[in-house]
């Protein structure tokens, strides 16, 4: 699942916008990592944004 677990950031849905003004449908996908973090004193691989990774709400294992 493409989910953030700290922040719950996820896919974001809209439309493509030609110059002629028609419209396809889009998915914006948010920046996603696989990391070992300490989850309640035990290492766990969780799925977190970048940006969180880069605020520091998560303890790297």
């Amino acid at each position: 699942m493409a989910k953030c677990m700290c922040c719950g950031k996820g896919v974001t849905f809209g439309n493509n916008v030609s110059h002629s003004n028609r419209k396809t449908s889009r998915t914006w996908k948010a920046n996603i990592r696989k990391v070992s973090a300490v989850v309640d004193g035990t290492h766990k691989t969780v799925t977190v944004c970048s940006r969180c990774l880069r605020a520091g709400k998560v303890e790297k294992a």
